[in-house]
């Protein structure tokens, strides 16, 4: 079994996530007492958030990369990037290192593919519905039609993920105006929605969400053991 490097904090929530979607699939595919062979390293995302805020992705990516270097040294085998967002620096972190680093799109891209879908919705962060890093990837590799929220759906799916889910909390009006959204991108012609970010999966799930929902943390999760596994 290799080893699998989770770099994190951002949120810690979400990086909880990981850990025990990792561990869980490992066990349910080897059995008996086996688990996870896992390093981590994680950030303070207060850093990553105020570099965020400020637009300096040059350092964030700096931080980044240098965490990575980190869990190389450590003994890890790939990298996972516990984050959608942050992909946006994916390609520094890739060129820091000497060991695989397994992208969430391309896990994402993947999975949908196998699936047969075409036009998906993307939730997510602000950057990561507003910006190309993602789509453009899911677009350019894997053929996908991708829309997602308007302006203002946007500013409300950003704020709910700063303000409540990063700090754990789920508030069943954010619940609600998630949901809101999603039937607006299904009456658009939206087959599945992605959930690009790797907190909402703590407010939305296929049995309240009005269209299949492809969980990023899982599929990238997944993607991890295959690799360690193979």
């Amino acid at each position: 079994m290799k080893t699998i490097g989770i770099l994190g904090g951002m949120s810690w929530q979400s990086t909880q996530l990981y850990y025990r979607l990792i561990n869980e699939t490992v066990a349910q595919r080897l059995g008996g007492f086996h688990s996870a062979k896992i390093v981590m390293v994680s950030v303070d995302f207060a850093d990553i958030e105020a570099l965020q805020t400020a637009g300096d992705w040059s350092r964030a990516g700096q931080l980044l990369a240098q965490a990575a270097q980190q869990l190389e040294r450590a003994g890890a085998d790939c990298v996972l990037l516990a984050t959608n967002t942050m992909h946006k620096v994916a390609e520094k972190i890739e060129q820091s290192i000497n060991i695989p680093f397994l992208h969430i799109a391309d896990a994402t891209g993947l999975q949908l593919r196998e699936q047969n879908i075409q036009r998906v919705a993307l939730l997510g962060t602000a950057f990561t519905m507003s910006q190309g890093f993602y789509k453009d990837r899911l677009i350019d590799r894997f053929g996908l039609e991708v829309i997602v929220p308007n302006e203002a759906q946007q500013r409300e799916i950003h704020t709910i993920i700063y303000e409540q889910l990063v700090q754990g909390l789920v508030e069943a009006s954010s619940r609600e105006t998630y949901v809101s959204i999603i039937e607006t991108l299904r009456d658009q012609g939206a087959e599945q929605v992605i959930l690009g970010c790797t907190e909402i999966g703590m407010l939305i799930n296929k049995d309240n969400s009005p269209l299949p929902v492809l969980d990023t943390t899982a599929v990238h999760a997944q993607s991890g053991v295959t690799f360690a596994l193979a």
